[in-house]
């Protein structure tokens, strides 16, 4: 695991989104399934900003750290001008803006250690609290699905301690 140990604090524009979701839990995870699915289709997708992936984590609640059975919707997704051409077998999300702390980290997708560490020692040492917004990794060029060199950006929405 490679992370810079202290995240970049960005305010976050909008996003409009097109992808896929499926509900689920971390004790139940249908990643590979979703992911699979809308690779297939996502060649569909006209108006995409770039070239970077979004996977992302909507949950109704904040987020229960540890809580395995706490259920989101996964999205895959990718970044669009707008809404005008969707495909039929997906869906539009608006991901609205706000604080986030972004983490670029290095290594294996699987590795929990960089989350273990962004909840249990950047977050509470820190001047943030955890947002009720969606969780999110950007999945750029450098990103290689099993791979120990992969890349990726994480986004963790925050607000500031009162």
């Amino acid at each position: 695991m490679s992370v810079k140990t202290e995240p970049k604090i960005k305010l976050l524009t909008g996003k409009k989104l097109i992808g896929k979701r499926l509900r689920m839990s971390l004790a139940q995870n249908k990643t590979t399934i979703l992911w699979r699915s809308f690779i297939r289709e996502q060649t569909h997708i006209s108006n995409k900003v770039n070239t970077e992936l979004i996977s992302m984590q909507v949950y109704s609640e904040l987020l229960r750290l540890g809580d395995m059975h706490q259920s989101f919707d996964k999205w895959a997704a990718v970044e669009v001008t707008n809404f005008s051409a969707v495909p039929e077998s997906m869906e539009t999300f608006m991901l609205e803006g706000g604080l986030y702390a972004v983490f670029y980290y290095q290594g294996l997708n699987t590795d929990t250690k960089i989350f273990k560490y962004i909840f249990g020692e950047w977050l509470p040492n820190s001047q943030y609290n955890l947002d009720n917004r969606p969780h999110f990794e950007i999945l750029g060029e450098k990103y290689k699905n099993g791979d120990p060199n992969s890349e990726e950006e994480i986004w963790i929405p925050i607000k500031l301690k009162k």
